[in-house]
């Protein structure tokens, strides 16, 4: 299941884009639009899912609803032959696909309590399989040379029809129809929001939007960064412009590795500082696709690719266990519903409508080619001013007690 669930994704979500200007030639501001639906979806779809999943239709069910929804979406997007088209059509598409994330860790852990497993200990080594997943889409849409190709989509659409038949044969998990009355409010984890009244919180709350920001920045044009190298005869050739795609799954590579050696450095350093190092990490990852190539300056692509783990890691999994340990219980739930918002929502909207404005006002040439340089060394810049700020204003005391169960 959660192999399928982000080879799904991966299948095009990082290739998008190489269909988008090499094959489609629309525009970067059209595109940021395209990458902000799964925020928008991500703002409403996920907590809404998990009303539903509690009350009325199982999980598995659900899951398996929106994945074979999901598939008739991604199948009639090659079919789409305008930008607003394209738009409309994958919001629906994340507003399908976004709430399985969820969904998909609900089946998780129901399976896994009802088998008396232990979730703590079984489950990491079960969702890395989705990481693989994300990885073996990559390379097989790259393999099949269909980066710039709406084939890319069909991939996808034929693995969400698998997983949604097979997610109706997974373990069930019990709907609670007579479950505590809760206000609406409560019902949608809106009693988290009150964190923001508490100084720190919302700090950490807007850097995580501003985080989140970046990623859409990395995951909307890196594959077309190594596409566009195709145009210049000394690179059209080299093993890296041919399959991007695999390029740039060593990113997905280096974040399976960095999660084992986050309880090290959350120990020595603490939760602020591992932060931090994410957020540095960011500024290193597009500062070295602004200088690398795929020829002599490949080694600074794939170092990039290398530092993405710890830039993707350190802060949403730290970012994860921070709220964990500095929220009251029974909100904790809701915060980290909030969290996702903040990253996957707002950070996402954020951060694909503005790198679509800014890349089409001041770095694309007459003849429409994209300045790459100019590109990533203003990402790396925006990088660094929010390392700045919160090394200056976010203030957190390192306590290694309240990290001793993670670490364990």
């Amino acid at each position: 299941m959660n192999f399928l669930q982000f080879f799904i994704w991966g299948s095009w979500l990082i290739t998008i884009g190489g269909y988008w200007f090499q094959t489609k030639q629309w525009s970067g501001t059209e595109f940021g639009a395209i990458f902000s639906t799964m925020g928008i979806a991500s703002l409403f779809m996920p907590a809404l899912a998990g009303v539903i999943a509690d009350r009325w239709v199982n999980a598995e069910k659900l899951l398996g609803i929106f994945h074979l929804l999901g598939a008739v979406c991604l199948a009639l997007a090659p079919q789409m032959q305008t930008p607003s088209s394209m738009f409309a059509l994958m919001l629906v598409n994340m507003m399908f696909y976004m709430p399985t994330i969820s969904l998909s860790i609900t089946v998780s852990y129901s399976a896994m309590n009802k088998a008396k497993m232990d979730v703590v200990r079984d489950y990491p080594p079960i969702r890395v399989w989705g990481t693989v997943g994300f990885i073996v889409a990559m390379w097989t849409v790259s393999l099949l040379k269909i980066e710039t190709s709406a084939l890319q989509f069909y991939v996808a659409a034929i693995a969400s029809v698998v997983l949604g038949i097979y997610s109706f044969t997974l373990p069930t998990c019990d709907v609670s129809p007579q479950v505590e009355k809760k206000t609406l409010v409560d019902t949608l984890g809106l009693r988290a929001f009150t964190l923001f009244k508490q100084p720190k919180m919302a700090l950490f709350f807007i850097f995580s939007m501003l985080l989140g920001a970046a990623l859409q920045l990395t995951n909307a044009y890196g594959d077309t960064f190594l596409h566009d190298f195709a145009k210049i005869d000394a690179y059209k050739d080299l093993v890296a412009i041919k399959y991007p795609a695999i390029i740039m799954s060593i990113s997905q590579m280096s974040e399976t590795l960095f999660i084992l050696t986050i309880p090290f450095f959350l120990r020595r350093f603490g939760i602020k500082n591992v932060m931090l190092f994410s957020m540095i990490a960011w500024v290193l990852r597009f500062a070295l696709f602004g200088l690398g190539n795929p020829a002599d300056g490949l080694w600074m692509i794939i170092l990039s690719c290398i530092v993405y783990g710890m830039a993707f890691d350190f802060f949403n999994i730290s970012g994860s266990l921070y709220i964990e340990t500095q929220t009251d219980h029974s909100i904790r739930a809701s915060a980290q519903g909030v969290f996702m918002m903040m990253t996957n929502g707002f950070g996402a909207i954020f951060g694909s409508w503005t790198s679509g404005l800014i890349i089409d006002h001041f770095f694309k040439a007459e003849n429409g080619d994209f300045q790459w340089q100019g590109i990533w060394f203003t990402f790396a810049a925006y990088s660094l001013v929010v390392a700045i700020a919160f090394a200056v204003f976010f203030k957190h005391k390192h306590d290694p007690k309240s990290l001793e169960s993670f670490s364990h």
